[in-house]
């Protein structure tokens, strides 16, 4: 995927699901989660079913506990690259605006349902780095 495309996805983006986002602050999705929550533009909803609250925000146990008026523009992936396919089946089923895999995940069956869905898929690249190198 080209910098320009990946700048317009992160330009479109307003609500971020974030599969995996640990409570923990040491842990990168919490570290990675926090500093999008604090650029102003991002809301993040927490996807993991072990904790409740993460940053402030109800944490869902998958994308499909997310509640229909959440409109999710982007998934945003900490979990290995095995659990890829079904995460991408849920975020076709949400309607999401976009995907992305954390650096070292990536999932070729995932990448082509996203695909089949119209749905942009970014895959083994980290979003704080992206997000970084075109803003700062």
């Amino acid at each position: 995927m080209q910098k320009a495309d990946i700048r317009t996805i992160l330009e479109k983006t307003g609500t971020i699901a974030i599969v995996g986002l640990s409570d923990k602050e040491g842990r990168t999705s919490n570290r990675i989660g926090k500093y999008l929550q604090t650029k102003g533009k991002y809301r993040i909803i927490p996807v993991n079913p072990m904790v409740e609250e993460v940053l402030g925000e109800k944490s869902y146990g998958s994308l499909l506990e997310i509640p229909e008026e959440i409109k999710i523009d982007l998934v945003n992936v900490f979990r290995r690259s095995e659990y890829l396919e079904e995460i991408a089946r849920q975020a076709v089923e949400k309607n999401s605006g976009a995907f992305w895999a954390q650096l070292g995940i990536y999932n070729e069956k995932a990448l082509e349902i996203l695909s089949n869905a119209g749905i942009p898929a970014v895959m083994n690249r980290c979003i704080f780095v992206e997000h970084q190198n075109l803003f700062y």
